[in-house]
C-alpha cells in the first residue's frame, strides 16, 4: 500500500497539479545535508527537513520561509536574547508528534522516532517536488508502529503548500493515541509573529480560524476546519495555516498559544473539557492515516490574505492526490 501511495503521487503531481499553478513559471529543489534535506523553490528557501537529530529525537522540518524569503518560524536554535528559548527541543519549526503513543511520550523527547530511510528520495519537477520517508516509533518496550510519510511541496498563487499525508501501522499489536494535549501537527512561529509580542517594537500577531474566532482565549480546544497563525514582518502580513484533511477519522481540536504556538490536535477530547477521556486504538494491521496542508503566505496586507479561498485549492490539490 505504501509504494502505492507515493507512485500516486509521483504520477499524478507530474501529470495533473502543473495545470493548477498560475502560468508563471516555479522550480522546487532538493539538496542534501548532513542528516537533512533543504527544500528551495525559485533558488530561494522554503525550508529544511531533518531526519535524524541527536537531541530532538523526532523528524522536523525548521527555517520555514514565504516566497519573499521572510522566515516565518522561529529560528532553531532560538537565539537567545532575540527569541523566547522555551521548549527549544520540543518546537524546532514543524513537527508531527505524539505526547502519548500506547503510553510513550515522542513530543518530549522521551521516546525516539528512528529514520528507517526514504522510500521515495526527494525528487522535483517544476513546481513540485515530493519525498516519502519511513519511520519507526520506538517506545519503552521496543517498536510500537511505523510511519510511512510523504510530504509533497507545491508553488500555489496564494504561497507554499505542504501537503503531509502520514501512514501508521504495526503488524505485530495494537497501539493507541492518548488523549492529551501535545498530540498532532505543531508550529512554532517566528518572535514577531506571537500574539504577545516578545519586545515593544513588534506589532501584534494573531491567530485565527474559520469560525472568525481570534487568538487562545477564543480558540483553544474549539474545532475548526482551519486555524492560521500570522502577523507583520518587514513590511509584510505573514503566516502559517494548517488545514487538516476533512477525511481524517476524527475532527481536530486546537491546542493553541498567545506565545506563538499552534497544534491541530485529533485527538484530545477530555483534556479540552469536551468530553470523557478518549483512547483512538489501532487494531493490528490496520493502517491510521492523517492528511494535512501547511500554508506558507504572504501579503501586502491583512485584508487581502484570503483563506478561505486558499482551503479550497488545498482541498482540490489533496483530491487530486487520493489514491
Amino acid at each position: 500500500m505504501y509504494g502505492r501511495i507515493s507512485q500516486t503521487v509521483v504520477t499524478l503531481l507530474g501529470v495533473g497539479l502543473a495545470s493548477c499553478v498560475a502560468a508563471e513559471e516555479h522550480r522546487i529543489a532538493f539538496a542534501p545535508q548532513k542528516d537533512a534535506w533543504r527544500i528551495q523553490a525559485d533558488g530561494r528557501p522554503l525550508a529544511t527537513y531533518v531526519f535524524r537529530d541527536p537531541v530532538i529525537l523526532r523528524p522536523y522540518f525548521k527555517d520555514l520561509h514565504t516566497p519573499e524569503g521572510i522566515q516565518v518560524t522561529r529560528r532553531h536554535p532560538p537565539q537567545k536574547g532575540a527569541d523566547p528559548v522555551d521548549h527549544d527541543t520540543m518546537h524546532p519549526g514543524l513537527w508531527l508528534a505524539f505526547g502519548d503513543l500506547s503510553g510513550s511520550d515522542f513530543w518530549r523527547n522521551k521516546a525516539r522516532v528512528e529514520h528507517a530511510g526514504f522510500l521515495t528520495p526527494p525528487q522535483a519537477q517544476g513546481d513540485w517536488g515530493t519525498f516519502t520517508v519511513r519511520n519507526r516509533y520506538v517506545g519503552t518496550n521496543g517498536v510500537l508502529c511505523e510511519e510511512t510519510c510523504t510530504c509533497t511541496f507545491l508553488v500555489r498563487p496564494a504561497g507554499y503548500l505542504i501537503l503531509w499525508d502520514s501512514v501508521f501501522q504495526s503488524d505485530g499489536s495494537a497501539f493507541y493515541f492518548g488523549d492529551q494535549e501535545e498530540m498532532g501537527l505543531g508550529i512554532r512561529v517566528a518572535t514577531p509573529l506571537m500574539v504577545k509580542p516578545h519586545e515593544s517594537r513588534y506589532r501584534p500577531g494573531r491567530i485565527l480560524d474559520d469560525q472568525g474566532r481570534r487568538n487562545e482565549t477564543a480558540i483553544w480546544g474549539q474545532s475548526a476546519a482551519w486555524c492560521d497563525y500570522s502577523g507583520w514582518m518587514n513590511d509584510k502580513f505573514v503566516g502559517i495555516t494548517l488545514m487538516p484533511d476533512p477525511g481524517n477519522a476524527t475532527a481536530c481540536r486546537w491546542h493553541v498559544r498567545d506565545y506563538g504556538f499552534m497544534t491541530a490536535n485529533l485527538f484530545g477530547q477530555s483534556v479540552f473539557r469536551q468530553g470523557p477521556v478518549r483512547r483512538t486504538e489501532v487494531p493490528p494491521g490496520q493502517p491510521y492515516r492523517l492528511r494535512f496542508g501547511i500554508l506558507i503566505h504572504s501579503s501586502d496586507r491583512e485584508e487581502t490574505l484570503d483563506l478561505k479561498t486558499a482551503y479550497q485549492d488545498y482541498l482540490t490539490s489533496l483530491n487530486r492526490l487520493s489514491p
